[in-house]
């Protein structure tokens, strides 16, 4: 039996976790501390030195302490004059109030066309980049969903950080039902670490563990104005984008919803009411921990555990369930494992 490291899942899975919950913020309150300069009494001070400036004026043979002030006035002056700032003033001036500077804006800054496209076309209705601003749409209409899907794929044959797949249309719409009632989940990703005699002996032995990921679901508008061709019922399927992020669990469990996900999956819809087809486009992030590779593999878990009707249609779909409802009892890790391995 493969032994597992799989720290932390149980407190995720309870419905009443912590983690699957917004943690609590707390704002510091921020003042305006300053710095208080104090003047002290004269008298005080001369009284405190009197013996000290009686000393000094006989040794300079001035027949009292008055007469010295008057001989070193305009050291004095002087001094205070440089010591003197607004925070600090001069005894017995005014000082005026500064007006304050006025500071212009900074220029905008330039932005690549990309950007300026990507902003023109989606305005402030999505957060996700329009697949207008690296691609021609238009050019793709005119194609065949084999060609779609060929170009699609080919356009990101050399991106070492990128997946990408094109899904039939009724196969994520069966997907995306499935995750608005599921939209939190944790699969595995198996790995091989050295066994504890292997660390001893600096061996090459390994055992099989498995690392948990948490993966969350989001729905936003369409990623550009879109304008639907004309169909037989007047809708259009191209009414969001779905995207799915993954996060290690260890860190998610430290940082919650601060936790910095390790891959990001967008789900377009510009063709799917013409060519039946959804464009998936995911992005890994380099150094989190994961390759493009591991991230692939969690990716298609993802068709695996939530194509209700289809590939999720037996036990993957049930864990699914049980996760959302918190089912601590029926949930088991070591079914997780051997289901997301199963391939239908």
């Amino acid at each position: 039996m493969a032994s597992f490291r799989l720290q932390g899942f149980q407190s995720v899975l309870r419905g009443k976790s912590h983690l699957l919950r917004s943690p609590q913020r707390r704002w510091a309150q921020v003042h305006d501390v300053r710095f208080l300069a104090s003047h002290h009494d004269p008298k005080y001070v001369m009284d405190k030195y009197r013996s000290k400036l009686d000393q000094k004026a006989k040794e300079e043979g001035h027949e009292s302490v008055e007469s010295l002030k008057e001989a070193y006035s305009d050291k004095i002056q002087d001094l205070r004059r440089k010591a003197s700032t607004v925070a600090t003033p001069e005894p017995n001036t005014v000082v005026p109030e500064t007006p304050k500077a006025f500071h212009p804006p900074p220029p905008p800054q330039d932005q690549s066309a990309t950007e300026h496209a990507a902003r023109k076309v989606s305005g402030k209705t999505s957060p996700i980049k329009p697949l207008s601003t690296f691609l021609d749409v238009e050019k793709f209409r005119d194609l065949p969903p084999k060609e779609v899907e060929a170009l699609w794929r080919l356009r990101h044959a050399n991106s070492p950080t990128s997946i990408c797949a094109v899904i039939p249309l009724e196969t994520y719409q069966r997907i995306v039902s499935a995750a608005k009632h599921n939209p939190q989940f944790v699969l595995p990703l198996p790995r091989q670490i050295p066994t504890e005699e292997a660390q001893a002996k600096g061996t090459d032995e390994t055992q099989s563990a498995a690392e948990m990921h948490f993966l969350q679901w989001a729905f936003h508008p369409p990623a550009e104005d879109f304008v639907a061709p004309p169909t037989a019922s007047g809708e259009t399927v191209n009414n969001h984008t779905s995207t799915v992020i993954f996060t290690n669990l260890g860190a998610f469990k430290m940082h919650g919803t601060y936790a910095q996900p390790h891959t990001t999956v967008t789900h377009y819809l510009d063709l799917a009411d013409e060519k039946g087809l959804v464009l998936m486009l995911g992005q890994v992030v380099p150094d989190r921990g994961v390759s493009t590779s591991e991230a692939t593999w969690l990716v298609s878990c993802v068709q695996r555990f939530y194509d209700f009707g289809g590939q999720a249609s037996g036990r993957k779909g049930e864990l699914v369930r049980m996760f959302t409802k918190g089912d601590v009892e029926n949930f088991k890790v070591e079914e997780l494992l051997e289901e997301s391995e199963r391939i239908n």
